[in-house]
């Protein structure tokens, strides 16, 4: 009902538990998957892990009532591309649907103040060191890129910042998510974050 009054969003499915997804995702292949966390048999943070584990996987963003940092960091680290309350205003879900669709990652306003508290904390040595490692799998221009998008750049400002066209952020950013084994931006703002 929320979201039928988009034109330009279809809904294409709706399942009532989180073991249902996989299957679900297979048959329908939407594009972008709400996933709530509470769900009877599986939880929605784990049908997150299963769904993005899968190749050419939906975007998924989880839209909950619960948004304790235990549960924003899983779905983060489980590669979820955005992470929205359930107050959020219809108009601003729809949006949110198109800009994960579209490669952003979107996050409640009440989230990225908590994700900008995460990222102030100090990572524990092997995390940190783990994370370095990894992007010193990197060649510089790709560090450089996966660095703006820790700080939170868009594809475009990243482009101007690096005297680069979008299409050629685009392409760094796909060789940095096969080469870190990551899904998307939000993952690789994470692995950064670790190693600062």
């Amino acid at each position: 009902m929320m979201l039928g009054q988009f034109d330009d969003l279809a809904v294409v499915g709706s399942i009532g538990d989180g073991a249902d997804v996989p299957p679900a995702v297979n048959d329908v292949r939407p594009d972008v998957v709400l996933m709530d966390i509470r769900m009877p048999l599986i939880d929605g943070l784990t049908a997150t892990e299963q769904v993005r584990a899968r190749p050419d996987p939906p975007e998924v963003i989880v839209l909950t009532t619960f948004d304790t940092d235990r549960h924003i960091r899983r779905a983060m680290r489980a590669g979820a591309s955005g992470f929205l309350l359930k107050h959020t205003p219809p108009a601003e879900i729809a949006e949110a649907i198109r800009r994960v669709a579209g490669g952003e990652p979107m996050l409640s306003p009440d989230v990225i103040r908590r994700v900008m508290t995460f990222a102030a904390e100090p990572a524990p040595d092997l995390r940190r060191d783990e994370a370095r490692r990894r992007l010193q799998s990197l060649s510089e221009g790709e560090r450089s890129v996966a660095t703006l998008v820790g700080r939170g750049r868009t594809n475009s400002e990243i482009g101007r910042e690096l005297l680069m066209s979008t299409a050629t952020v685009k392409a760094y950013m796909t060789r940095i998510l096969t080469k870190l084994d990551l899904t998307n931006r939000v993952q690789v703002a994470l692995l950064v974050h670790d190693a600062e």
